[in-house]
């Protein structure tokens, strides 16, 4: 079996209601699918988290170091490519491209054994993973507290334990916000704030201190992901527990925040990090300094599965009779590209989400869908 084709799918949807975090404005879900064909016709899928048609670029630029070549090597793949573009940057584009590739090879090496990735990553350690509902974006048009309590509230009643708001829109505003939530909510449900580092350290404590009355479980990128000091003063200097991670790409970028401690919880996304093989690393890495790994999920229903697959292999940390168990990142904005370019939809029930157990990463992609919300197909 050899690599004959990398192609690439910019998807592509038009929001009704445009949203915003502290960093960013949505005004449609754009997402970049990788698609590796075999001579065989085994075909593996996988999904870059970021920008979808700069990420659709450099996996083409890749593509050519992998036709011809076993899909089922992917440890020396993942190095070739890493090592190819490493000079220009060891995360970024770079990284979260190669991270869709890796996905897809190893989609393939499911298939080809007839196992799913997490039987393959080691075996799995639970068939179920609760999920947290993650919304709380900032919309146009309407009150901010008023909207944010309906939404979370809604979670909660549909099962949730557990739900996360964008903040980073200034400390009176955001603690209006939060009490809202909470309030809304009840005492029961955990509640995270993510700020997408959208505040300084200043801003970032002051919020802390005041948003810790409210019982908050973690406090999100508080500050921009490169100040790894200002992660520190944040971490020392307000009560919360600080998270982090998307965007610290593989273990590289991983290791100086988990060795010196900055974050209590780290998140790296699968698509992001490098994939499957540096996903395992990353929590590894994790694990050896005693930090919590909650990874990070944003994107359609191929990065939803290979999520899963990562979360049903994660060791428990430590291991006991009632282990704190990994939780999904659900996001629960409107994008129909989380259930609609496959057959079966993976969907939670009362908040919980069972892992899919067909080969590889357990889903069918249905291509006439995929085809209604894909722009032209950049070569």
């Amino acid at each position: 079996m050899k690599i004959a084709a990398v192609h690439t799918h910019v998807l592509d949807h038009p929001l009704e209601q445009p949203f915003e975090s502290a960093s960013m404005r949505f005004e449609r879900r754009q997402h970049c699918l990788v698609e590796i064909v075999c001579d065989d016709g085994t075909v593996g899928w996988g999904e870059c988290l970021g920008p979808a048609p700069p990420n659709a670029a450099v996996v083409q630029a890749y593509a050519g170091s992998l036709v011809g070549r076993d899909p089922l090597e992917t440890e020396p793949l993942w190095l070739e490519l890493y090592n190819r573009l490493r000079d220009q940057g060891q995360r970024g584009l770079t990284v979260t491209a190669l991270s869709g590739i890796d996905i897809a090879l190893w989609d393939i090496k499911g298939k080809h054994f007839d196992a799913p990735v997490s039987l393959l990553l080691g075996g799995r350690f639970r068939e179920r993973v609760r999920a947290y509902a993650t919304g709380g974006f900032r919309k146009d048009g309407v009150d901010g507290a008023a909207d944010l309590a309906a939404e979370t509230r809604g979670y909660v009643d549909d099962g949730f334990h557990a739900v996360k708001i964008k903040i980073g829109f200034g400390v009176a505003d955001d603690l209006h916000s939060i009490a809202a939530v909470r309030e809304a909510i009840g005492p029961e449900p955990r509640l995270m704030i993510d700020a997408n580092h959208g505040y300084d350290v200043l801003e970032a404590v002051e919020l802390g201190r005041r948003a810790a009355a409210f019982d908050v479980d973690w406090f999100e990128e508080p500050v921009v992901p490169e100040q790894l000091d200002a992660y520190r003063a944040v971490r020392a200097d307000q009560p919360i527990p600080v998270a982090g991670g998307e965007t610290w790409h593989g273990r590289y970028a991983m290791h100086e925040p988990l060795t010196r401690r900055l974050v209590d919880i780290v998140q790296p996304d699968i698509c992001g990090t490098g994939g499957f093989s540096e996903m395992r690393r990353v929590t590894d890495l994790a694990a050896l300094y005693g930090v919590r790994c909650v990874p990070h999920v944003w994107g359609t229903a191929v990065a939803l599965a290979a999520s899963l697959q990562c979360l049903a292999a994660q060791a428990p940390n430590p291991p006991r009779r009632d282990p704190v168990e990994p939780i999904l990142e659900l996001d629960r904005t409107p994008n129909p590209l989380r259930h609609a370019i496959v057959t079966t939809p993976i969907e939670p029930v009362r908040g919980v989400v069972t892992v899919p157990d067909g080969p590889g990463l357990g889903i069918e992609v249905d291509r006439t869908r995929l085809d209604a919300f894909t722009l032209k197909e950049p070569r």
